[in-house]
């Protein structure tokens, strides 16, 4: 209790000093200086991150900062990391209301980090990448999945990823279905797979970002991303057309029990293996999982049974089916107070050389100048997820929970749940929540 009564006082505390515009003086037109002047005096920099310690990023990161180091003795790059989100995030907003954020730090395109940008903290991202003369190396996608609802760029990408549905063909063939065409076939899927003995869809409900795309994806398809984005500015409501029917069909899957007992509390490994273990027939997943689902890591009683499918359309859809999530994953911000020639020299050397030593890892970079290394033991499914990648559409998914900061779900009343518990209640068929439409409408300007 303790605990959280500090997280809320030190978020609350980051909304009043962003409303309010303290911090250091100077840091809105530092804010605007994307290549300082001066001398480079080498120092440490700190990059507060959340995203895997032994992931492609990190390595290649530890690899560039060395390699710069040796070329400017008494540099150093000390990385602080947090990958559990809810953790990172309270210690972001501390960190942001005590005015002390390092030189980088991981932020989505939230409110949260909208306030940050607004108050001059953070660095114009897309006016430096364009001084560097790299900013039409990037995929659109990339950049796109970092921006604002106002199209503003203030965090790096250092992924590309699209996100697709990895399905069972043997699990299927037993059901005697095939693969979904429209998101109104979903729900015959899963009786059809639930009455052949297999768990139809895996689900990660602990970590909510995937529970959440659920919510996603029919208002994407119906309208594109101006759902959510008039959600946000309180001018539309999820008892809207577009958001009651997000909530049928998601109450359609409820009925239809496509999801594992207990999907709101599985964690990302053990949906991932219900899948692998062949016990559930579709996964909602990204490139990211390549490793894992398209190589010979993958078990072998199901590796040649594994395929995907991308997000069905609707009927009336005014999205495309090469329309559909592609995220580059959370974002790099540049502290405008602390951004010198050397955090300036150090990111133009690093985003110059990333590039191939990512795509050396195995996977898309966010650049379109370096083709990603296929493993030499992988399956037909890992070239076709890359060829995939480069054809995706103008069009990609918003993440709905880069809405859902703890400062947005206190702006609503106290019968406001989080997205999540929502759509888990909408899902299970909890009547008191479907009741209360008009009151989980969320007012996210008002923060």
């Amino acid at each position: 209790m303790r605990k959280n009564k500090c997280a809320a006082i030190a978020a609350t505390l980051a909304a009043l000093l962003l409303a309010a515009g303290c911090g250091s003086g100077g840091a809105a037109n530092k804010a605007e200086s994307v290549n300082p002047q001066g001398e480079i005096k080498p120092r440490e920099i700190s990059w507060l991150l959340s995203r895997p310690a032994d992931g492609g990023v990190i390595k290649a990161m530890k690899q560039i900062s060395q390699d710069y180091a040796k070329e400017h003795p008494g540099f150093s790059l000390k990385l602080i990391t947090t990958p559990d989100r809810p953790s990172y995030i309270q210690k972001l907003e501390t960190l942001a209301a005590a005015n002390k954020l390092p030189d980088l730090f991981d932020i989505d395109a939230t409110p949260f980090a909208q306030k940050l940008a607004k108050k001059g903290s953070m660095v114009n991202v897309e006016k430096m990448l364009k001084d560097m003369k790299i900013y039409d190396n990037y995929r659109t996608s990339a950049l796109d999945y970092q921006r604002f609802d106002n199209g503003s760029l203030y965090m790096v990408p250092f992924e590309s990823q699209i996100e697709v549905f990895f399905y069972n063909k043997a699990l299927f063939k037993k059901a005697g279905i095939s693969v979904p065409k429209t998101l109104d076939d979903f729900p015959a899927m899963c009786t059809a797979l639930r009455k052949s003995g297999s768990t139809p869809i895996a689900l990660n409900g602990k970590d909510m970002w995937p529970l959440e795309r659920y919510m996603a994806f029919y208002p994407f398809r119906t309208s594109g991303n101006e759902f959510i984005k008039n959600l946000k500015k309180g001018n539309a409501k999820l008892s809207d057309a577009e958001g009651r029917k997000a909530v049928e069909w998601l109450a359609d899957l409820g009925k239809s029990q496509c999801f594992q007992q207990g999907f709101s509390s599985t964690e990302y490994a053990d949906a991932q293996a219900l899948f692998t273990s062949g016990k559930a027939a579709v996964y909602n997943d990204g490139s990211w999982d390549l490793p894992a689902l398209a190589t010979s890591k993958l078990n072998p009683e199901v590796r040649d049974d594994v395929d995907y499918f991308l997000l069905p359309t609707t009927p009336d859809a005014k999205t495309t089916e090469n329309e559909y999530a592609a995220p580059s994953g959370i974002g790099m911000a540049i502290n405008a107070r602390t951004y010198d020639p050397l955090v300036h020299d150090f990111i133009k050397y690093s985003l110059t050389k990333y590039s191939k030593i990512y795509a050396d890892t195995g996977q898309i970079t966010p650049m379109k100048s370096s083709s990603a290394k296929i493993p030499s033991d992988a399956t037909p499914l890992y070239k076709r997820n890359f060829d995939d990648a480069d054809k995706v559409g103008k069009v990609t998914l918003m993440p709905w929970e880069h809405s859902s900061t703890r400062l947005q779900i206190r702006a609503c009343n106290k019968n406001c749940p989080s997205w999540s518990r929502a759509i888990s209640a909408w899902i299970s068929l909890s009547a008191p929540w479907i009741k209360s439409f008009k009151k989980m409408d969320l007012k996210l300007s008002k923060i």
